[in-house]
């Protein structure tokens, strides 16, 4: 029986089991508590908010200010799933102590219960300087959206075997510099099984096949919420369709004298003697 509160030994334990982890993105208190009380084990505040919210073309512009507003929104709705919150682009690629500044700023002004770096062997001395400082980290391989000009795009990794071996060389290093989870992104579903294997921690893919420990998605392509198709995801509902229909009933209601009616309005009764 899964626990009240997900804690990060909990997803080693799920792993153990073969019980798959489920993950997924939120940007505010409202989504937040949606899906902590349908269910999930781990929700995201990933600097996708960018692209998804803002209306960025990508995660780089996004700032370590905007993530700590998300996060702290996220976490006021959330009582059960464990809260995870993207470090954004050159916040700790850079010197140590403002790396571990900048995650204690996500750990205690945004309250989130663990962060997210992305990047292999190169940042595995990183995590786990930040993992020896006491902050939970969850490390993320494959395609990683805030190098997409140095990977020339949103791209298929590990389609090599140079490539593969690079992937399970950075999955090592992560696991052995102490963090408790990696993110798997793009990648052919034989090497999200390979990475997987030879990892004791949990894997968590998407777009890498249905071998991985668990899997993420943007809640916005879950819900079909004003977001481009994507082949590896799975859309349950056309909210944005919902939504704009919505909209255009309310306009039309409007202009036509039908809202608001007499029930949607609220008389002052006047008070006695006046």
């Amino acid at each position: 029986m899964l626990p009240p509160k997900i804690r990060t030994r909990h997803l080693a334990e799920m792993k153990s089991r073969g019980e798959k982890i489920v993950m997924i993105t939120a940007y505010d208190y409202p989504t937040a508590r949606l899906a902590d009380q349908a269910g999930v084990d781990v929700i995201l505040v990933g600097d996708s908010v960018g692209s998804v919210v803002l209306g960025l073309r990508n995660t780089i512009g996004v700032t370590l200010d905007d993530m700590i507003h998300h996060s702290a929104a996220v976490v006021r709705g959330v009582e059960r799933a464990l809260v995870v919150a993207d470090m954004p682009f050159m916040t700790y690629k850079i010197a140590m102590e403002q790396t571990l500044a900048n995650a204690a700023r996500l750990m205690q002004e945004g309250s989130v219960e663990a962060v997210k770096l992305e990047g292999g062997e190169e940042i595995a001395p990183t995590a786990a300087r930040l993992v020896a400082a006491g902050i939970p980290v969850m490390g993320h391989i494959g395609l990683t959206p805030q190098s997409l000009h140095q990977l020339g795009g949103y791209r298929v990794q590990g389609r090599s075997e140079t490539q593969v071996a690079r992937l399970v060389a950075n999955a090592r290093a992560l696991a052995d510099a102490g963090v408790f989870a990696i993110v798997v992104e793009l990648v052919p579903s034989a090497v999200g099984r390979k990475v997987t294997r030879e990892v004791s921690v949990p894997t968590i893919g998407i777009g890498a096949g249905p071998h991985c420990d668990g899997q993420v998605l943007v809640l916005h392509d879950l819900l079909g919420l004003g977001t481009m198709p994507k082949r590896f995801v799975k859309t349950y509902a056309r909210l944005d369709r919902v939504i704009a229909d919505a909209v255009r009933r309310y306009a039309a209601d409007v202009r036509a004298g039908r809202f608001p009616t007499a029930r949607h309005s609220f008389a002052l009764a006047a008070k006695k003697g006046a």
